[in-house]
Formats: C-alpha cells, sequence, structure tokens
C-alpha cells in the first residue's frame, strides 16, 4: 500500500515508518526538518511540509491509500496546545481534498474511560502537569466524531507507552484502557506500530476509537 505519515519524526511516527516498511509498504513521511529523520529505506520517501498548510497535506497525501498522523506539539508552553485542533481540521480537510478516505490518527489514552461517564484525564488520578495537554488531545476526538466524510481511525495508546521491545502480542479494546495481570494499561511503542499497520492492512475501526494493552 501507500501510505503517508504526518509529523513522522517523533518517537511513535519513527516507528510506524519501521514497520509499515518493513511489510513491503511505499511511505512517505512528512516532517517539518527532513534531517531529523534519519530512517534510510528505498521505499520511503521524505518531504519537508507544514500540517498547518492545507495545500502541504493534498500534494503530499495525494495519491496515497491512506493517511496517518503521530502529530503532538510536545509538552511545552500551553499556549501551543489549541494547535491539535487546528492540525486536525487542517489534515481532515487536505486529506478529503486530496482524495484520501482513509485517516488513522494517533490519539492519546486522556479520553478513554476509566469509570461510568469519566474519562481518565479528569479523573483525581491523572498528573496535573499533563491535564491541559491530554484535555487539548481529547479535543480532536471530538473534530472526528462530528466527521462524517472520512473514514477515520482513533488509535489511543495504552496509559503507559514506552519504548521497548516488538512482540507483537497484546491486546486491543475500545472505550477503556486494556489492563494486564498486574494491573496496568501499558505497551511498548513497538507494539503499538504493530497495532496501527494491523488496523491500516484489516481495518476493523472505521470511524471508532480504539486502544491497546499487554
Amino acid at each position: 500500500m501507500n501510505i503517508v505519515v504526518f509529523a513522522a519524526s517523533g518517537n511513535i511516527g519513527r516507528r510506524i515508518l519501521r514497520e509499515a516498511l518493513g511489510r513491503g509498504h511505499v511511505v512517505t513521511a512528512v516532517v517539518r526538518n527532513p534531517a531529523k529523520l534519519t530512517i534510510y529505506d528505498a521505499h520511503l520517501m521524505v518531504e519537508k511540509g507544514d500540517v498547518l498548510k492545507e495545500e502541504d497535506v493534498v500534494l503530499f497525501a495525494a495519491g496515497n491509500d491512506v493517511a496517518v498522523s503521530a502529530y503532538g506539539p510536545g509538552l511545552g508552553d500551553p499556549a501551543d496546545y489549541p494547535l491539535f485542533s487546528r492540525v486536525t481540521l487542517s489534515l481532515i480537510k487536505g486529506t478529503k481534498d486530496a482524495g484520501v478516505s482513509r485517516f488513522i490518527n494517533v490519539g492519546g489514552a486522556g479520553s478513554l474511560f476509566i469509570s461510568p461517564g469519566v474519562q481518565l484525564v479528569d479523573s483525581p488520578e491523572f498528573p496535573e502537569e499533563l491535564r491541559a495537554y491530554a484535555s487539548a488531545q481529547r479535543e480532536t476526538l471530538r473534530l472526528f466524531e462530528n466527521e462524517k466524510e472520512l473514514e477515520w481511525t482513533f488509535f489511543c495508546p495504552a496509559i503507559l507507552t514506552e519504548p521497548g521491545l516488538r512482540t507483537a502480542k497484546f491486546r486491543l479494546g475500545k472505550d477503556e484502557p486494556v489492563f494486564d495481570s498486574s494491573g496496568e494499561s501499558r505497551i511498548s511503542m513497538e507494539d503499538y506500530a504493530v497495532a496501527l499497520v494491523d488496523e491500516i492492512e484489516h481495518p476493523h475501526f472505521v470511524r471508532k476509537r480504539f486502544t491497546i494493552g499487554y
């Protein structure tokens, strides 16, 4: 398949690239600074683009089977957190204008429900220093839920998502965290990428949110 990955130079983005390339897909990585991406593969094209510019999204999405966004502004200035929604709207419109119907978004765990009607980001246990960031990311889920044309998927990671091993052994869930026998919700970034590319190849969560854990 032909896959375009926007904001591909981050921790999750790079692992998605490697997983997709390892399965023989042709991948276009769209990044602000190509020098940051040190992955070399005959099936990888690296393009400099700005996800806030719809014309860039249209240009690089055109001709692909699926678009993926691994965008995240980083835990910096809270004034930057509204970029989550601005970028999401740019990607949704640009992807549709490019004629690409399938879109997978790397979301956050904050929107998962830990009890009836209570999302993780609103729980007292949620780290206060992360609450504004996670709340802004949660807003992007609402943007997708209001999107009726694009075949989107919102993929939430586990509560604890770190670099680790690629085991390809995990469980999937929908709206609640997936906990292991120790009561932890965790996944390696490598296995997160496995599940994301699985969803590209065999869609099961079209216009839905899903999550992952061991």
